[in-house]
């Protein structure tokens, strides 16, 4: 029996010997109909972090989301939540405390004709982190989970929330 990340390296071998590559080895997701994503949640205490996409994200620009992400690499999903982390906030790796991955699930977005395959991640904190955001980002909040209703955010985040919580 695989476990839940061979079972996603699996999906992510899949995609690769289908789909064509960027120069750099990453699969290009750009003309397929369907996409392999992290969606990892941060969370430190009580709150966790919600991040605001910016106008040069190619989908769902200016909405609120957590951390995201292709799986355009075959690699660990606990290395690419890792990259992906420091990447968009500059959170060190020595700064977290816990990793779950949540239940897998899709979501078929007809306003872009693409079928996402969300893969759910909590990620706890030891300490309250300074954060730097990269170009995908403008702005940060750290909310308690039932405020997200409260936020413009992407589809289905609330779900990919509680499919990811312990």
């Amino acid at each position: 029996m695989y476990s839940k990340e061979e079972k996603i390296l699996n999906t992510i071998r899949e995609f690769a010997e289908k789909l064509p590559k960027f120069q750099d080895g990453r699969i290009d997701y750009s003309n397929s109909d369907i996409a392999p994503v992290i969606t990892v949640f941060i969370k430190y205490e009580y709150k966790i972090l919600l991040l605001k996409r910016s106008n040069k994200v190619r989908t769902y620009q200016r909405k609120w989301n957590a951390i995201a992400g292709y799986l355009d690499e075959l690699k660990p999903i606990r290395e690419k939540a890792i990259e992906e982390i420091q990447e968009e906030t500059q959170i060190n790796r020595d700064n977290i405390l816990s990793f779950h991955i949540g239940e897998t699930y899709k979501f078929i977005d007809s306003q872009i004709n693409k079928t996402w395959i969300i893969y759910p991640v909590l990620v706890g904190l030891n300490r309250l982190p300074e954060i730097k955001l990269d170009w995908e980002h403008t702005e940060y909040k750290w909310i308690k989970p039932e405020q997200l209703k409260e936020f413009d955010i992407v589809t289905n985040l609330e779900k990919s929330f509680k499919k990811a919580a312990l």
